[in-house]
């Protein structure tokens, strides 16, 4: 799945840019299939959670503050990349290039915090292993991270096509832009999911309260 994401934004778009890349049109509806597997995929775990934790040993945890700090980070990155390809059709291309590269930058920072919550989870004794919601929290990151991991494959191999002139990848840009703004979705899901569904919402949820 996640070398599926890098391809796809490697080869697609909607023409952007000075010329129409033949494969851009093919490449992007698989972008957009790849996206509904994923999501498909993270809402059979969503089901699972929220089963899981109505169960009567469920207890809550107390997210750590750096995931503030991570959504900040992944909203900056993707707000960045969308800035790109607008630059990217203009007469600018050195802002393209500098909002390019601070997405792909932002994205990083995101997973170093991420794994900065998991240290602070860690260090309080919230261990993978034990309380569902633990288990779950770093499952979901986990697999959240991944799947932007393997986006920055694709960002590297974009940044990498679009540096010398940045109008010819507008498309690419785009696409790239796209597969953000849908990890960022994602991850507010997330976010909300582990934050805010305690046992007694998922009891109400599942009609056991």
């Amino acid at each position: 799945m996640i070398s599926g994401a890098a391809l796809s934004i490697r080869g697609a778009g909607r023409g952007h840019g000075r010329a129409r890349d033949p494969h851009a049109s093919a490449a992007g509806i698989g972008l957009w299939v790849f996206m509904g597997v994923v999501t498909a995929l993270f809402s059979l775990f969503i089901v699972a959670y929220v089963m899981r934790m109505s169960g009567g040993d469920a207890m809550t945890i107390a997210l750590p503050w750096q995931l503030w700090l991570s959504t900040a980070l992944l909203v900056a990155g993707s707000v960045a990349l969308q800035g790109a390809g607008a630059a990217s059709r203009g007469p600018g291309p050195v802002r393209a290039r500098r909002l390019l590269l601070a997405g792909g930058l932002f994205a990083l920072g995101f997973l170093a915090v991420q794994l900065w919550a998991w240290q602070a989870l860690l260090s309080a004794q919230v261990m993978p292993a034990g309380n569902p919601a633990g288990s779950f929290f770093y499952l979901l990151t986990a697999m959240h991270g991944l799947h932007l991991a393997g986006g920055l494959v694709g960002w590297a191999w974009t940044a990498n096509a679009a540096w010398p002139d940045p109008a010819s990848s507008a498309w690419r840009i785009a696409l790239c832009a796209r597969y953000w703004h849908f990890m960022l979705a994602v991850w507010l899901v997330l976010f909300a999911l582990l934050g805010w569904v305690t046992p007694e919402v998922a009891r109400f949820i599942c009609g056991t309260s």
